[in-house]
């Protein structure tokens, strides 16, 4: 029976299953999409029921408050919705998506998603299931909501909101699942730098556009007043149109970027807003946001300077990648700035598809911005602005670090002629001592004074100040290589990421000295020494690269005749 008892080793923590044991990750998975999304609408009906109870007329009961709060959650996911309380009793779409309303459902679906994976323990499902399972479950409340809607003032439109809020939440459940996995890359490098530089751009342009919406709105702050007195009278719908106004602030933002790009925005079909003016008859709704339009006419110069906003988002994509391709061929850093572009002008085309919809029928159908206009109009300012900048830019870094070099190679020459000098001026010094040392005269053979022996004096010779030379010439030589060392260190750490013009040897002059290897014979020196020498000559502690220290030989007896 042990074959039914014995148990088996518990599955890897954080490794995908496989099989018919995998069903357990995949209803986990399954079960937080579904949370995430229950969570979502729960937040925003506590919100829509706290203004209900908080109106002293309202409409409705609280069945038509939580109506329209799932109304408001699938608007939030880039679905649209029919108003059926019109004055001709036809159903009017209604697809401009409050942005500020997206934020907290698809970060709780990317955070189900990341946390499905991110376990600490236990079998996970596969990075494919892990975002299958949580869009399902999400989606499974989705379709409930939308049944739910069907009863209310508020339904939701089949088509659109089928399309879009699946492409929604799975792009949000995807980023997750991106994240947990640690985000990988085909080529990390280059595309970690674009991803950065695109989302540096899209934060230029989005403060360009909170600066050019909020210059405007203080411009007409006296219309804006208007209009907002004239809808809500009340304190409490005051409170609910300024939380709206709040939810659309989002919105104007992506307008006033769209307004400097230079397409625009349009106001029902046949106007259309750009910098260079207001064209058409609009069909404007009474709103606060609305007021702070620009006046009807040709545009002017200051409507003209909001192509400044472009401008400098693509100065900042340019300078940056400019920056990190210092070493990089121009091949690859055009293809960075270009696919920083394109990710650019993608983000800006989706928020511009989100930001802008129908607001009605009839001349309604076309409010916002029109997104392809204004993503191809953001990949176009990033391209054509920010490549040159970023080649000027890594020229410019090149040329800096080129001239640093040229100037720690002009510090660091002193050094090298130093080297040079002392070194080989020393060794034939020493050498020629040794030699002068060892003679005893044109006639007689060879008879070295050895300190301290019968033959000589007390004093050392000729061959030992030679060899005391070589060894001062030898210590100047290291000083001197150390000195080059670090004038190349120094040349060294400015190639913070290894550029293609680092020093990567050494001359062999400018090589420090071997401490550990014998010193050998310099040039020209003396004979060898015996292996039995009982009075070994001084030597230098120091031994020099060209120069050594030659030791005394073992005096000779009478030479024998030829």
């Amino acid at each position: 029976m042990t074959h039914v008892t014995e148990q088996r080793p518990p599955a890897a923590p954080d490794t995908p299953v496989q099989g018919h044991r995998s069903a357990a990750p995949l209803a986990t998975a399954l079960v937080h999409g579904a949370v995430a999304a229950g969570l979502g609408l729960g937040a925003l009906a506590v919100l829509v029921t706290a203004a209900w109870i908080a109106s002293p007329f309202p409409d409705s009961g609280p069945g038509g408050a939580l109506h329209t709060a799932a109304g408001l959650w699938l608007l939030a996911h880039g679905g649209d919705l029919l108003r059926t309380g019109t004055v001709s009793g036809v159903p009017a779409p209604l697809g401009v998506t409050p942005l500020l309303l997206t934020v907290l459902p698809l970060w709780l679906a990317h955070r189900a998603a990341r946390d499905t994976l991110d376990r600490d323990g236990g079998p996970v499902p596969s990075p494919l299931g892990a975002a299958a399972a949580v869009t399902g479950g999400y989606l499974l409340v989705a379709a409930a909501v939308v049944v739910y809607t069907e009863a209310g003032t508020l339904p939701a439109e089949l088509l659109v909101t089928g399309a879009w809020t699946p492409v929604t939440v799975l792009a949000a459940a995807g980023t997750g699942v991106w994240t947990a996995r640690g985000r990988p890359l085909p080529d990390r490098e280059r595309y970690a730098l674009a991803l950065r530089a695109a989302g540096l751009a899209l934060v230029a342009l989005a403060a360009g556009g909170a600066l050019l919406a909020a210059a405007s709105l203080l411009w007409h702050v006296g219309d804006a007043q208007a209009s907002f007195d004239g809808l809500a009278g009340e304190w409490s719908g005051r409170a609910a149109l300024a939380l709206l106004v709040l939810a659309l602030l989002p919105n104007a933002v992506v307008w006033g970027l769209a307004y400097g790009l230079g397409p625009g925005f349009s106001l029902g079909t046949g106007a259309l807003v750009t910098p260079l003016g207001f064209t058409g008859t609009p069909a404007v709704p009474d709103f606060p946001l609305l007021a702070a339009l620009p006046g009807e006419g040709p545009g002017r110069w200051p409507h003209w300077a909001a192509a400044a906003v472009p401008a400098v988002a693509a100065v900042v994509l340019g300078r940056l990648v400019g920056r990190a391709a210092r070493h990089r061929s121009g091949k690859e850093t055009a293809l960075t700035a270009l696919c920083a572009s394109a990710a650019c002008g993608t983000a800006v085309a989706v928020l511009s598809a989100l930001a802008g919809g129908p607001l009605g029928s009839g001349r309604l159908l076309a409010f916002g911005p029109v997104w392809w206009r204004t993503g191809a109009a953001a990949v176009l300012w990033c391209a054509v602005v920010g490549l040159p900048v970023a080649f000027a830019v890594r020229a410019w870094g090149r040329r800096a670090e080129r001239k640093a070099r040229e100037r720690a190679a002009e510090a660091a020459a002193p050094a090298a002629r130093a080297v040079a000098g002392p070194g080989h001026q020393g060794a034939p010094g020493g050498a020629a001592g040794a030699v002068s040392g060892g003679a005893s005269g044109p006639g007689g053979p060879a008879r070295p004074s050895v300190p301290g022996s019968a033959d000589g004096d007390s004093a050392p010779g000729p061959g030992v100040q030679g060899a005391r030379t070589a060894s001062d010439g030898a210590r100047e030589s290291t000083a001197g290589a150390l000195a080059a060392l670090d004038a190349l260190e120094a040349l060294d750490a400015l190639d913070d990421e290894g550029g293609d013009e680092g020093y990567g040897f050494l001359p062999a002059a400018w090589e420090p000295p071997s401490r550990s290897a014998p010193p050998g014979p310099g040039p020209g020196a003396g004979p060898h020494p015996g292996p039995s020498s009982p009075h070994p000559g001084p030597s230098s502690p120091h031994p020099g690269p060209t120069a050594e220290a030659p030791q005394p030989p073992e005096p000779s007896r009478e030479p024998a005749p030829e």
